[in-house]
């Protein structure tokens, strides 16, 4: 056998070793040296909760680059957030360990509000650059919709980057008329990678939402900078009833054919007060914090017709006993709605309060 050269040997290492120390503090430079979790283990090795902080830190650069206003809606992340954590936002200590972003789930949640932000086409090809796999899920405008027309364009829903096996999930939230936020179904089309995601364990999507706009804080988790809702409580409890249903324009366009709806100037003018009510009685309750639904017509006319029933002349809402409380009948009051009937026993208080009608009149329907 001919005789290795003990010099290209030595080059060989030597020009290893140097690769090796290169990459080493390319890596220390570019990783370990920022704030936030120590990303390397005692071991040495990365962790999956290094490789999710890093997956997190990276798209919150893309974020950045494309002025994405992204707010953390995660609910697991949310709940670990307290006031205390709220209070070391201005802090500038690294966090020991990735507390907040690493969680057992392989999904991140950010919601976009979609008024402040144009779709940039140069967005996918640079994810594509960072590593990021997208999958942009899109679906039927609804505001566009009505009893006129059926269909309205197509607008971004959901966004889906991969990296490394972790998913951020960014929802796309649209303004309404009502003055809520509203954010559309994630819908997989025949022809999409199925296999994409764990799509049974995203929290958005499942079916379509709506929430009242938060006022947004930013805060630092676990060395990066992040906007969360400034009432984490109040936006997880609304969370866990945003279902949305949206109006079913077929079925009312084919009943108001066959029943014409009411165009008189009285008819008119009942529905914009009902309108009026509607919105005065929700602002009222959501200062009090209650909950609660359309009820008896005031339901069926939104059920069946997209609308208000005009000759039903009243106003129908309801809450769960448990939501009760005692200063509803003064919250109402203050709002100019006075109290007409009170029906139920006081120990076991069954007791609605009372809208005036909404025409007006001083017979009225419990609430």
């Amino acid at each position: 056998m001919p005789r290795v050269n003990r010099t290209v040997v030595l080059y060989l290492l030597l020009i290893s070793s140097s690769v090796f120390l290169l990459f080493q503090l390319y890596y220390y430079r570019k990783y370990v040296s920022k704030p936030g979790p120590h990303i390397l283990s005692r071991t040495g090795q990365l962790t999956s909760s290094d490789v999710q902080w890093l997956t997190v830190k990276s798209f919150l650069a893309l974020a950045r680059r494309f002025r994405m206003p992204l707010f953390l809606i995660d609910t697991a992340v949310l709940s670990l957030l307290s006031q205390d954590a709220l209070r070391q936002r201005d802090r500038l200590v690294p966090e020991p360990h990735c507390g907040f972003l690493c969680t057992d789930r392989p999904i991140t949640a950010f919601a976009l509000q979609a008024n402040q932000w144009k779709y940039d086409v140069a967005l996918p090809l640079a994810a594509e650059q960072k590593g990021f796999e997208l999958l942009e899920l899109r679906g039927e405008d609804p505001r566009l919709a009505s009893l006129d027309t059926l269909s309205g364009d197509d607008i971004p829903l959901h966004f889906l980057f991969r990296l490394h096996g972790y998913v951020i999930q960014v929802v796309f939230l649209y303004e309404r008329s009502g003055n809520y936020l509203w954010h559309g179904a994630l819908r997989l089309h025949a022809d999409m990678d199925r296999s994409f995601a764990a799509f049974k364990q995203l929290e958005y999507g499942r079916h379509a939402g709506a929430y009242d706009r938060p006022e947004l804080v930013l805060t630092v988790l676990d060395g990066l900078d992040v906007r969360i809702p400034r009432n984490v409580t109040r936006f997880l409890s609304e969370q866990r009833h945003a279902r949305f249903l949206e109006c079913r324009y077929r079925d009312a366009r084919n009943f108001l054919q066959l029943y014409p709806d009411d165009s008189s100037p009285d008819a008119v003018d009942f529905r914009r007060k009902v309108k009026q009510l509607l919105h005065l009685a929700a602002r009222t309750l959501a200062r009090i914090n209650v909950p609660f639904w359309l009820s008896s017509g005031t339901c069926l006319g939104w059920f069946r017709q997209c609308s208000v029933i005009s000759y039903s002349r009243d106003v129908d809402i309801g809450i769960f006993i448990a939501d009760y409380r005692p200063d509803i009948i003064s919250a109402f009051t203050d709002a100019g709605l006075k109290l007409k009937h009170k029906f139920g026993k006081v120990r076991v208080p069954a007791l609605l309060a009372l809208l005036g009608g909404a025409s007006g009149a001083q017979s009225s329907r419990p609430v």
